[in-house]
């Protein structure tokens, strides 16, 4: 492909290389538990609640807003604008982290959420570039890319805050996630493209945003067109909603009910980082050949059989063993879908559509952590049980897939000499 086109797609894939820094420390690992644990408290699952809580919180936020900030993006010719200043909300959340003491229940709760929600609105934005800046034939192979940097962006924040981790010096992983977070977004910053749409006034386009993402819902409902991505976006409501569970309580359920300690977890995601770059780049081209469809099913078979494994886990090493599971199946899943809803999508309204793939993402974020977090609660901090619940979203997604129609493959086919 051309330079630009070359340092446009390198700038781009690098932005999930500084997201991941929040994702990594923030969201997954370091975080949950010196919030469940530390802050809150989670000898009888209380901690596990009040996590789940921020999740929910923060998806259901995100869910209610993404289509109509989508919307506005697309009209007022602001996308780029509104990335910008929803990452470096994040930025700014992550780091005031650091200033957490324990007890603080309420004000890490609120610090939390407001990190989720700018991180997760940036993302809408993020993936509206996607089918601007690849060629349709490339599109899974540009999206795949993209999560594999993200993990090697995991593997350096885990480097970076091991040291901090080991010293029991928690408050400076959080300002170290802020500042790869921050200092690795500038390229994209700096070079992903303008908006193309003539921009209207900012009011005119809430008017506008409001309007059509009612009409947009509308016709994802009814219109004869819009049938296969209705039925791929159920079942994405429904197995997303089980891998962000999983991200959400991986490092709470090694802490508790295996015993991992901090290090021990940092080890256990760094593990789940490299498969999943393995993964996705192991993935990427049959997403194109095969098809986003086919990808799909088949992690979804892998997180069926990690959630019900985790079940039967006594020992940390076999735990290892299902993390590596885990991790292969992350990124090729997370790239798949993604590639999907591309394929989906009329040109001209990326960030619209994207925003309510960002709905249902996070709407598929808001019932999982609830059952984990209150089947833990109830049943006295078994976590065991609580995993094997979340299993249930990928069996019954995987049951809603199977009625999809689309995604196919996307890369023409090499004609064959006679």
């Amino acid at each position: 492909m051309p330079g630009a086109s070359r340092r446009t797609i390198v700038a781009w894939t690098l932005y999930d290389f500084a997201n991941s820094a929040f994702s990594a420390i923030v969201q997954a690992t370091i975080f949950p538990v010196y919030y469940a644990e530390v802050i809150v408290g989670n000898a009888d699952g209380r901690g596990d609640f009040w996590w789940g809580l921020v999740a929910s919180t923060a998806m259901v936020i995100v869910a209610l807003t993404s289509p109509l900030l989508g919307g506005i993006a697309d009209h007022a010719g602001v996308r780029k604008p509104f990335f910008v200043g929803f990452t470096m909300v994040s930025v700014t959340a992550t780091a005031l982290l650091a200033t957490l003491q324990p007890g603080m229940v309420v004000p890490g709760f609120l610090l939390a959420v407001i990190g989720l929600v700018c991180f997760e609105a940036a993302f809408v934005y993020y993936n509206s570039y996607l089918p601007r800046i690849a060629a349709p034939a490339e599109i899974g192979r540009v999206s795949a890319a993209g999560f594999a940097v993200g993990y090697a962006g995991s593997i350096v924040a885990f480097g970076l805050a091991y040291p901090f981790v080991a010293a029991q010096v928690y408050w400076a992983t959080f300002l170290a996630a802020a500042a790869q977070f921050a200092l690795c977004s500038l390229p994209a910053f700096l070079t992903l493209p303008a908006d193309t749409r003539h921009a209207v006034p900012l009011g005119t386009a809430v008017a506008r945003g409001l309007g059509e993402t009612l009409t947009t819902l509308r016709e994802i409902l009814r219109h004869p067109d819009r049938t296969q991505m209705r039925r791929f976006l159920t079942a994405y409501l429904v197995f997303e909603d089980g891998v962000n569970t999983v991200i959400l309580f991986a490092a709470v359920f090694a802490s508790k009910t295996l015993g991992f300690s901090p290090t021990e977890i940092i080890g256990l995601f760094l593990t789940v980082q490299i498969t999943a770059l393995i993964g996705s780049a192991l993935w990427a081209r049959p997403t194109d050949a095969r098809g986003p469809r086919f990808v799909v099913r088949v992690t979804l078979v892998q997180w069926t059989a990690v959630t019900a494994l985790s079940y039967f886990v006594t020992a940390k090493w076999e735990f290892w063993i299902v993390a590596v599971l885990a991790g292969t199946g992350l990124g090729a899943i997370q790239a798949a879908s993604r590639t999907f809803m591309a394929t989906l999508i009329p040109a001209g309204r990326e960030a619209e559509f994207f925003g309510f793939y960002s709905l249902v993402g996070k709407t598929g974020a808001v019932m999982g952590p609830l059952v984990f977090g209150g089947v833990s609660w109830m049943l006295g901090g078994n976590q065991r049980v609580a995993i094997v619940a979340v299993g249930l979203f990928f069996m019954v997604g995987l049951a809603l897939l199977s009625r999809v129609r689309a995604g196919g493959p996307t890369a023409a086919p090499v004609p064959v000499s006679p």
